[in-house]
C-alpha cells in the first residue's frame, strides 16, 4: 500500500512539473520561435513565417505595400546593410529592409522588413518636424523637395520646403554604413516676425511585437532616460495610457521600440534636455515621441538641431560601439541582458571569438561548453567527491533504514552518526550546483537574446541554431504526414538530452525515499518534453555538458568504489525480517 502511495505521489508531482511548465515556461523562459523548416519524406521544406508577407497576415490592410510605395515621390536608400526609400510626402523614413538578414533560412527568402509606409500592413515609420507659435510647419501631407535621388553613406540628402510666410525648412539626412541615420533639421526665418519652434522626432508603429515580452526577454517600448534603462514599459501600459501617454523628462538618452533582434530608436543629443514619451493614438497604434527645447528665431536668422535615428539589428558589437565611441548612453542595454549581464557579456565575447576562429556556431558552442566545464572543474570535483562519498556509504544507509524503519528518530540519529564517522556531508553537493546555476542561466540568455546565433547552421539537418530541432521523432522524421504540436515535437537533441540526464541520475546516489526515486526516474523524460521547444543551440550546450559530466562522474567514482555491505550486517537484516 505504501509503495502504491509513493508511486501515485511521484506521478502527481511529475505531472505538476510537466503541465505546470506550459503555463509558466512561456512567461519566464520563452522557448525559441517555431522552426523555419520541417522534414517531409526525408526532404527539408521551408515553413511559411508570420510576417514574411504582411499582406497575407493583415486582412485590415486595404492596399498592398508595393501599391502604397508607388503612390508617393521617394528618395532611394542604399547602404551596405540597408535598402529602402524616404517618402517625400511627410519627409518620413518609412520603407526599410535589412540586407544582411532574411525571413527564413531558405536561399530565396526575402530580407527582413523593418519599416513600412502608412496605409500598408503593419505600418512602421519615423518622422521629424517642427511645432510652435508663429510658424507654419510642414505637416504629414507636405511634399518636400530633395536635392538628390539616392541616400548613401557617401551622399547625404537634403529635403527642403518653404511656406507662404517665407519660412524655409531643411532636413539633412545622412546615414552611416550600419544602421544609424543622422537627422539635421534647420529652420530659416525669412518672415517679418520672430518665431518660437520646437523640433521633434517620432516613431509610429502599428501592432505589437511578434516576439512576446516575458520575464526573461523584454520587447516593445524601451528607452534610456537620465542614464537609466527602462524595461517597465509595455504595449499594454500604452493601451491603458491612451493619448496622454507616458512621459519622461530627460537629459539625452534614447527611446523607441525593440523586438527580440530588431530596434528602432530616436537618439537626441546626449547633452540636450528633451521631453520624451510613448502614447497610443488608436487601438494597436503606438508612438514614441521626443522634442527638444523651444528655439526663438529672429527674422533673417536660422537655427538647426541634430539627432539620430537607429533602425536595424541589435548586433552586440555594433551597439557597444555606438555607446562607447559615439556617446549613445547605455545603448547596449537595448539588449535585455538581465541580472547576470556581468556573466553574459564575457560569455558572449568568448563564444563570438571562438565562432570567428572555427566558422561554425554549433562547434563554437561545444568548445565553449568545454571551456565552461574546465573553469567549473574544481567546483564540480567537490560536488562529485561529495556524491561519491554518499554513494560509498549508501549500502550502510540502506542497512540502517531497513533495521530502523519503525524508529524514525533513532534512524536520524544513526544516519548523522554515520555521516560523522565517514566524513561525508549530504548537503555538500548542493552548493556547487547553486554556483553553476547562474552560469547556465547566463548562457541561456546569451543564446536567446543575441542575434549572432540567428539562422546559424550546425550540421546535417540543423540549419538554424536559434530555432527548435526540426527533426521530430513522433512523425518518424517527416516520413509520416503530420507535424506534431510543439509540446510533442521531440527532436533528436531533446532525446539525447533525456538519455544523458537518465545516465546522470543512474550514476548519482539513489534517494532513500521511494517517492523521490520515482520522481527522479521520470525527471529526465519530463525535461525532454520541457526542453524540446527550446533553441537547438541551447540543447547542444546542455547535451554536451551532460556527457562531460557523465565522464567526470564515472572517472571519479572509479577512484571511490562502492563498498559492499558487510556480511554481518546483511545477516542482521535477514534475521530482523
Amino acid at each position: 500500500m505504501e509503495n502504491q502511495r509513493n508511486m501515485i505521489l511521484a506521478i502527481v508531482l511529475s505531472a505538476l512539473v510537466l503541465f505546470g511548465w506550459q503555463f509558466l515556461g512561456d512567461r519566464f523562459f520563452p522557448p525559441a520561435k517555431a522552426p523555419v523548416t520541417k522534414i517531409e519524406g526525408g526532404q527539408e521544406k521551408v515553413l511559411p513565417q508570420p510576417g514574411a508577407d504582411p499582406a497575407a497576415d493583415a486582412p485590415k490592410a486595404i492596399r498592398a505595400r508595393a501599391t502604397v510605395l508607388r503612390e508617393t515621390p521617394r528618395v532611394a536608400i542604399d547602404t551596405p546593410k540597408l535598402a529602402g526609400s524616404i517618402n517625400l510626402k511627410g519627409a518620413r523614413i518609412d520603407d526599410l529592409v535589412l540586407k544582411a538578414y532574411r525571413e527564413t533560412v531558405a536561399k530565396n527568402a526575402p530580407p527582413i522588413r523593418l519599416l513600412s509606409p502608412l496605409g500598408s500592413p503593419e505600418a512602421y515609420y519615423a518622422g521629424f518636424g517642427w511645432t510652435g507659435d508663429g510658424v507654419d510647419a510642414p505637416g504629414p501631407n507636405t511634399v518636400w523637395t530633395a536635392n538628390g535621388g539616392k541616400l548613401t553613406p557617401e551622399t547625404p540628402v537634403t529635403l527642403s520646403w518653404t511656406n507662404t510666410r517665407g519660412q524655409r525648412f531643411e532636413t539633412v539626412i545622412a546615414v552611416d554604413r550600419d544602421y544609424m541615420f543622422t537627422i539635421t533639421q534647420k529652420l530659416v526665418n525669412g518672415g517679418v516676425g520672430a518665431v518660437a519652434a520646437r523640433p521633434y522626432g517620432l516613431i509610429s508603429k502599428d501592432g505589437v511585437s511578434k516576439d512576446p515580452s516575458s520575464w526573461t526577454l523584454h520587447t516593445g517600448p524601451i528607452g534610456v532616460f537620465n542614464d537609466a534603462a527602462n524595461y517597465d514599459l509595455s504595449f499594454k501600459k500604452l493601451d491603458e495610457a491612451g493619448q496622454p501617454g507616458i512621459r519622461f523628462a530627460s537629459t539625452g538618452g534614447w527611446l523607441g521600440f525593440g523586438d527580440k533582434y530588431w530596434l528602432t530608436a530616436l537618439v537626441p543629443d546626449s547633452k540636450a534636455s528633451v521631453d520624451a514619451g510613448f502614447l497610443s493614438t488608436a487601438p494597436q497604434v503606438y508612438q514614441a515621441v521626443e522634442s527638444g527645447r523651444s528655439l526663438v528665431i529672429a527674422p533673417g536668422k536660422a537655427a538647426s538641431v541634430s539627432q539620430r535615428f537607429f533602425a536595424g539589428a541589435k548586433e552586440v558589437a555594433l551597439l557597444d560601439r555606438y555607446e562607447n565611441e559615439q556617446g549613445v548612453p547605455l545603448f547596449s542595454r537595448a539588449i535585455d541582458w538581465g541580472w547576470f549581464r556581468v556573466l553574459e557579456k564575457p560569455i558572449f565575447w568568448v563564444l563570438d571569438q571562438v565562432f570567428k576562429l572555427v566558422g561554425n556556431f554549433g562547434v563554437a558552442i561545444i568548445i565553449l561548453t568545454f571551456l565552461v566545464r574546465g573553469l567549473m572543474f574544481p567546483i564540480a570535483q567537490k560536488q562529485f567527491r561529495s556524491m561519491a562519498g554518499m554513494r560509498r556509504v549508501q549500502p550502510k544507509m540502506k542497512e540502517l533504514q531497513e533495521r530502523l524503519k519503525d524508529d524514525k528518530p533513532r534512524l536520524q540519529q544513526e544516519l548523522l552518526k554515520l555521516y560523522q564517522e565517514e566524513k561525508v556531508n549530504p548537503l555538500a553537493g548542493c552548493l556547487p550546483i547553486l554556483v553553476q546555476i547562474p552560469v547556465f542561466y547566463a548562457l541561456y540568455k546569451v543564446l536567446m537574446v543575441t542575434i549572432e546565433m540567428r539562422h546559424q547552421p550546425f550540421v546535417l539537418w540543423i540549419r538554424d541554431l536559434s530555432a527548435p530541432d526540426p527533426l521530430h521523432i513522433l512523425n518518424l522524421f517527416g516520413l509520416l504526414d503530420f507535424t506534431p504540436p510543439a509540446f510533442l515535437g521531440i527532436g533528436v537533441l531533446a532525446l539525447l538530452l533525456g538519455v544523458s540526464m537518465w545516465l546522470q541520475f543512474k550514476l548519482n546516489p539513489q534517494p532513500m525515499d521511494d517517492a523521490q526515486k520515482q520522481v527522479f526516474a521520470l525527471m529526465p523524460w519530463i525535461m525532454m518534453f520541457i526542453m524540446a521547444p527550446f533553441a537547438a543551440g541551447l540543447l547542444i550546450y546542455w547535451v554536451t555538458s551532460n556527457f562531460l559530466t557523465i565522464a567526470q562522474q564515472a572517472w571519479l567514482y572509479r577512484q571511490h568504489p562502492v563498498e559492499p555491505v558487510p556480511a554481518a550486517a546483511t545477516t542482521i537484516v535477514a534475521k530482523k525480517k
